[in-house]
């Protein structure tokens, strides 16, 4: 191989490895609490299968929604409730007709005492606790859909005065984790063991769906990513098999 051939051959590597790094784009995502593990998961393989990069942030989907009506730099946002990202669209935050439900949200009332929840929920009744962890229902949606099952189940006004409410789920799973809540209404993403699809640790009620409105969890395109290439990759990724896959894994329900 001639010298010059050598030279021609750098020169087209270096100008596909240049264009490469053009293309692959950086975004950044406002992500439900629910949402962690399986989110974080999905990420990494969007990453190998485009080169684009994420940055994440995980949170309460209510703050989420005031961060970004003051101006917070999200490109996507991972709702775990349908009301926020339509008024984000309705209010112009968001682009419009790119909403979509990415997943169905499971509610599990949880402790970590094996044995200790049974698998009718009929603790919630007996009312031999102290402490019941809620997600603050004024901002996050399990939080909103745990108050509505104690409604359904008319134990809302015994109950409240019991509650432990987190600033997200996450927090809240982790009052019940630490034993400073008896028992609490957290995520199945957060208890599932996902090589069983059972609750792997402590013991639980998954609350049927009939207790409650429908939870599904939306996804948005923000104003400030309408022209980032990554966020459009992302939400395309997050209606792919790979991604379908890997949320059905961690316990949510998938959209028809």
């Amino acid at each position: 191989m001639s010298l010059r051939t050598i030279k021609r051959l750098l020169l087209m590597l270096t100008l596909l490895l240049s264009t490469s790094t053009i293309l692959a784009e950086q975004v950044l995502v406002a992500v439900a609490s629910d949402f962690t593990k399986p989110m974080t998961e999905i990420a990494e393989a969007f990453e190998k299968a485009t080169g684009h990069s994420t940055k994440l942030s995980f949170g309460s989907s209510g703050k989420f929604f005031a961060q970004i009506e003051n101006g917070a730099p999200f490109d996507v946002y991972l709702s775990a409730s349908e009301k926020y990202p339509l008024a984000l669209e309705k209010s112009g935050f968001a682009v419009a007709d790119t909403r979509f439900i990415f997943a169905i949200g499971k509610l599990v009332l949880w402790s970590k005492r094996d044995n200790y929840v049974d698998a009718q929920g009929l603790i919630l009744a007996k009312g031999d606790f102290r402490h019941l962890a809620v997600a603050d229902p004024s901002h996050a949606p399990y939080g909103v859909v745990a108050v509505e099952v104690l409604k359904n189940l008319g134990l809302l006004d015994k109950l409240q005065p019991l509650f432990v409410e987190g600033e997200n789920i996450a927090q809240t799973f982790q009052f019940v984790s630490t034993g400073n809540a008896e028992l609490g209404f957290i995520a199945l993403a957060q208890v599932i063991d996902i090589k069983t699809g059972k609750i792997g640790s402590g013991s639980g009620w998954i609350v049927p769906d009939t207790l409650h409105s429908p939870f599904h969890q939306v996804a948005v395109l923000l104003k400030t990513g309408e022209k980032n290439s990554a966020a459009h990759a992302l939400l395309d990724y997050l209606k792919s098999p790979p991604a379908l896959a890997i949320i059905g894994k961690y316990g949510f329900g998938l959209p028809k």
